[in-house]
């Protein structure tokens, strides 16, 4: 359960994406982050497989595909032929069918991932990680949708309560994660760290990457 920090691409300069992606992996990343929203189930649009597909064409790294989509069962093929990583769907968009779901997730090869939004109780996910079919729990520390909003320290105790009924599963954040809040993240639990703005804006993103490995592995010696 090892640490892994996530920039979100999404607050990378689209226009030059490939470059974009090698500056944070050259910085230290460990996965790269990225955001797929359709416009409908957030009000926001951003990529879809074509991105990733072009993409992926630029670079061997992980590819942690979020998915903001309505109809998350609709994407799974065009993103494993795409080349995506890790495909994390939404248990809001997918309450009637997350079984089918995951298993189409990983038949197709890619890890399958989990995400709640900050007022779905966490444990509509358990029956899915319970079921084995579940690689990585995303908690959303923010409404998902934009890039830039205020992290929700509420949203911890989901967190805190998943890692102790898996220990060894990888818990995400993502929303408002930086210097300033990466400490209440790594205590309660959460080893996959998603940050935006705050690896992008910093004038040093490879410290801020290092300082928030930091203390995800300070955390787990802890414990």
């Amino acid at each position: 359960m090892s640490a892994k920090i996530a920039p979100s691409m999404l607050s990378s300069d689209f226009a030059n994406l490939a470059a974009e992606a090698q500056r944070m992996l050259d910085c230290g990343a460990d996965w790269l982050h990225m955001d797929i929203m359709d416009g409908h189930f957030v009000p926001n649009l951003t990529i879809g497989a074509p991105v990733i597909q072009s993409l992926r064409k630029h670079t061997s790294a992980y590819l942690d595909c979020h998915l903001m989509v309505t109809n998350p069962l609709d994407y799974v093929e065009p993103l494993a032929k795409a080349g995506a990583s890790g495909f994390t769907f939404h248990i809001e968009a997918s309450r009637d069918n997350w079984d089918r779901v995951s298993k189409k997730v990983k038949e197709s090869g890619m890890r399958v991932g989990v995400c709640l939004k900050p007022g779905t109780p966490v444990e509509e996910v358990f029956p899915l990680v319970d079921s084995g079919d579940v690689d990585l729990v995303l908690i959303m520390t923010v409404e998902p949708g934009f890039g830039g909003q205020k992290f929700m320290p509420e949203t911890m105790s989901k967190v805190k309560a998943l890692r102790s009924r898996y220990p060894s599963l990888d818990i995400e954040v993502d929303g408002g994660l930086g210097p300033s809040t990466i400490q209440q993240a790594a205590d309660a639990g959460a080893n996959c760290i998603v940050a935006g703005s705050s690896v992008f804006g910093a004038p040093d993103p490879a410290a801020v990457i290092s300082l928030m490995r930091n203390s995800v592995q300070t955390a787990q010696a802890a414990h």
